[in-house]
């Protein structure tokens, strides 16, 4: 069924430690798998390409859950296709994360009572880069230990010679196309920052603040207007209304007073405005908001901006100088004194966006930025998803992807720091304009300065699946591993960095998508479904759940809730479960090594096997099927779960036990055995790989002496399926799980021996019954042997002699008080959902409460009746 059982490898070694210990056995062993060269993949090979590049975590960043969620699934993607005979590439990197890198280094100049200007512009960015040498990609080590498969050799970083080069090519690429162009539109603004930030860099969060209504205009001639930023009113340059308003004709077209300033402003129509909302009328800033802006521009309306980058009001004697949120309080407080407040809110809770990196209010401006022109790149981004060209999984999340990419509004890529990738244009002293390419000289002379601000982080993120190939050069790589094969990312960052490698990857790539697949997934949420996030005490680092439990049950504990598209809850306890996972699987493996395990010599034949070597057999290849299917479907929750159960149950749990009679008996029948065994542990833990690398590797090697899983090779399913021994195989599982529960219900031991009568003959159960004996801890027979319960189960009958092991007339006693419970719970109930006047006014859920109590007790009576009628008579 392998290839390695047909090689005939080295005679394995039993010489395993008695627990698993994952600290002492990760760490050497992925030292071992770099040092060997497994991860790097080779352009030159004639195995077909699959291809992943990784997200690239910023260059600022620490492994989070959310890291460790997405790089467990890629790792498995990627470790199984290297197994199935793929030159598979995982290539990592990181980004240079402008703002946060930027911040970090600032407030390393802060403590030392600097600012960036004291530096200037060379000697910071040089301060910058001696900071990410010394501090930066702790994440990357961070990898290692969760266990990431990456090609080390190709590690990238957004700021390298060779990905600026590529950032170069394609800013010039698309200013010569007019793609790329300069305008003053509003943007997302961060006055601690000072530099313009992308929507993606914006959180929103409910503030209370305060909505406060303001007359303008006087007498007939004079509306209401509400607003939560009363500051920006001095930069009012019109009140818009909705065209069919009827409350508003005679005004449409009037110029009206604007308190607190010498200016009328014109009511204009408008169809934006909602008739329906507050009063109808809306104050309309275009320098300060971007409706505003957009109905300024409709209206041929000047824009005013009232405050700097500081947010500090720069207009209109009484408030300059005052920050924006004094002189909201300001300008209220002089409304108030005009008779102008009409009504107030407070506390008025409605969402603020803030700086994702100092959590400072963002602030819309009016600035003058450079911008591409996204209208016929998004059209291809969207096109190559309707055609088929790229697939998204799951499939209805193709409608989000459409919402954007089809609404998508021009993107600003300038940003006001000093640490990214510079803009290449050049402005002359003539008002001249020049764009360098990375092969271009820049223009020299009196007058020539360099645009002073740098390219949004995105957009060198954007270009990730071909620039880290080594484009825009024809490189091995390029040739070789691009497109790529899966893009395995959350769906929080579908419209960003998802849509401009789709929008930069046709566009650079004649058409070629950057991906074939894009699988995206949820969030990690705690266990009870809350976010997780840095300020709340809910947050987990993954790395101190891999010290106390191992990478691989972090691991696994993460594809086990893995399904597409859908949030993942992760608690300690399920940590732990997947701890004992990985310890079972080495405390079986390990007592199967001891007891004849062997994948030494072929399979015998299915005549010289037993039935549970031919059930488990079948169920092997079964599972095998069902895991490249689910593989093939991106369902990891499904597969991990699969395994689970086959492992831990069909494996270890009735496999082993079932064979224990047979290995004990010793003989040709525990050889067949041990060989079946054998092939079941190589292939399950094959199977397992990909997820939990690390066990799976440690115990592999010592069962077959290959030389590692990672360049071991993927299981095929071999067709092999014995129905009937599966059905065989099921009826004594039926026995033994029907006889567990009357001896638990009994009150039992587990370990207590009871004598017993078994009636097998004429049955598939026959073969069975010292197995069946020794699972339930069944002694035979004797001469004073008195039945006094007997279970017909599964076509036979189970005879057991209680006496002596239970107090009949106590046990009696106790399950009589729990059927009288049970009944009074029966009545209750009964005596609810029978009355009308109750059920007229009980809500639903109220009612399906008291329904499922009423099926739970006549549940528990039917039980505990049962379990009368089998005790023998006091």
């Amino acid at each position: 069924m392998t290839e390695n059982a047909q090689q005939q490898p080295p005679a394995p070694s039993t010489d395993l430690p008695t627990q698993y210990a994952p600290a002492d056995v990760e760490g050497p062993l992925y030292e071992r798998w770099v040092e060997r060269g497994y991860f790097e993949a080779d352009a030159k090979s004639d195995k077909p390409p699959y291809t992943i590049v990784i997200p690239p975590p910023n260059v600022t960043g620490s492994l989070h859950l959310g890291h460790a969620f997405q790089h467990t699934l890629m790792d498995a993607l990627t470790r199984r296709k290297r197994m199935q005979g793929y030159e598979a590439l995982w290539l990592p990197g990181m980004d240079h994360a402008g703002i946060a890198t930027q911040n970090k280094v600032e407030q390393q100049l802060a403590e030392e009572g600097k600012s960036r200007h004291d530096l200037g512009r060379e000697e910071f960015v040089e301060r910058v880069w001696q900071w990410k040498e010394e501090y930066g990609g702790r994440i990357l080590g961070q990898m290692r230990r969760l266990g990431d498969g990456v090609d080390w050799s190709r590690e990238r970083f957004t700021m390298d010679e060779g990905l600026s080069k590529a950032v170069l090519t394609i800013f010039k690429r698309l200013y010569d196309d007019e793609l790329i162009y300069r305008a003053e539109r509003i943007i997302n603004w961060c006055p601690r920052c000072l530099t313009a930030i992308s929507d993606i860099e914006v959180e929103y969060q409910e503030d209370a603040g305060e909505l406060v209504s303001i007359r303008y205009g006087e007498g007939e001639d004079s509306l209401v207007v509400a607003t939560t930023r009363a500051e920006t009113m001095l930069g009012d340059t019109a009140v818009a209304v909705h065209p069919d308003d009827e409350r508003y004709q005679h005004l449409i077209g009037k110029q009206i007073k604007l308190p607190l300033t010498d200016r009328t402003i014109p009511v204009v129509a408008d169809t934006h405005v909602d008739p329906e909302f507050g009063t109808g009328a809306v104050k309309v800033t275009p320098a300060h908001d971007p409706n505003d802006f957009e109905i300024g521009r409709r209206h041929d309306l000047p824009s005013l901006t009232i405050m700097d980058e500081h947010g500090v009001i720069t207009v209109h004697g009484p408030f300059i100088g005052l920050d924006r949120f004094e002189a909201r309080s300001a300008v209220v407080g002089a409304l108030k004194e005009q008779g102008r407040i009409v009504a107030e809110k407070r506390p008025y809770m409605h969402s603020v966006g803030h700086c994702s990196r100092c959590k400072t209010t963002v602030e819309p401006r009016l600035s003058m930025q450079w911008w591409v022109k996204v209208g016929p790149l998004a059209k291809a981004a969207g096109d190559a998803v309707r055609d088929g060209r790229v697939k998204i999984h799951p499939e209805d999340m193709s409608k989000r992807y459409f919402d954007w990419v089809d609404n998508m509004h021009d993107w600003c890529i300038s940003r006001q720091l000093w640490w990214g990738h510079r803009i290449p244009i050049w402005y002359g002293p003539d008002g001249e304009v020049v764009c360098v390419g990375p092969d271009d000289e820049p223009p020299t002379g009196e007058g020539w300065t360099q645009d002073s601000d740098v390219l949004d982080t995105w957009f060198s993120s954007g270009l990730w699946p071909f620039s880290t190939l080594g484009w825009p050069e024809k490189t091995p790589d390029l040739k070789k591993f691009y497109p790529t094969d899966v893009l395995l990312t959350g769906h929080d960052i579908i419209f960003f960095w998802v849509a401009r490698m789709m929008m930069f990857g046709l566009y650079a790539m004649d058409g070629q998508a950057p991906f074939h697949t894009i699988a995206l997934t949820g969030l990690v949420r705690d266990e009870f479904g809350k976010k997780m996030s840095k300020s709340n005490p809910n947050a987990v680092d993954p790395l101190v759940w891999m010290d106390a439990y191992g990478s691989d049950a972090v691991r696994f504990t993460l594809a086990n809730g893995a399904n597409p598209g859908a949030d993942v809850p992760i608690g300690e306890d399920w940590v732990k479960a997947s701890r004992n996972f990985t310890n079972k699987i080495w405390n079986a493996t390990r007592f199967a090594l001891m007891n004849g395990a062997t994948i030494e010599g072929p399979l015998p034949d299915a005549s010289e096997m037993s039935a549970a070597d031919r059930w488990i057999l079948s169920r092997l290849n079964t599972t095998v099927a069902q895991v490249d299917a689910y593989y093939d479907d991106y369902q990891f929750a499904k597969l991990a779960d699969a395994l689970y159960h086959f492992a831990w149950d069909e494996v270890f749990d009735w496999y082993v036990e079932l064979s224990k009679t047979t290995f004990f008996a010793g003989g040709e029948p525990a050889r067949v055995s041990g060989r079946v065994l054998g092939e079941v542990l190589d292939v399950m833990l094959r199977l397992l790989h990909p997820v939990i690398p690390f066990v799976t590797d440690a115990l592999w090697t010592t069962l077959t002496g290959g030389e590692s899983l990672v360049v071991g090779d993927w299981p095929k399913d071999s067709g092999f399926r014995d129905k009937a021994a599966e059905q065989e195989i099921e009826l004594v599982q039926r026995v033994i799980t029907e006889v567990r529960r009357f001896r638990k219900d009994q009150g039992l031991k587990d370990g207590q021996k009871v004598p017993a009568r078994m009636e097998l003959t004429g049955t598939a159960l026959a073969p069975h019954e010292a197995a069946i004996r020794q699972l339930l801890r069944l002694q035979p027979e004797g001469d004073a042997f008195t039945a006094t319960a007997t279970l017909p189960v599964a076509g036979a009958e189970v005879a057991l002699d209680l006496s002596g092991t239970i107090d009949v007339a106590a046990e009696r006693k106790r399950l009589a008080k729990d059927l009288a419970a049970a009944e009074k719970e029966k009545a209750q109930a009964n005596a609810k959902l029978g009355n009308e006047a109750f059920l007229a006014k009980a809500p639903d859920h109220v009612v399906d409460k008291i329904r499922t109590r009423l099926a739970k007790a006549e549940e528990d009576i039917a039980r505990i009746q049962a379990q009368l009628e089998r005790l023998p008579q006091a």
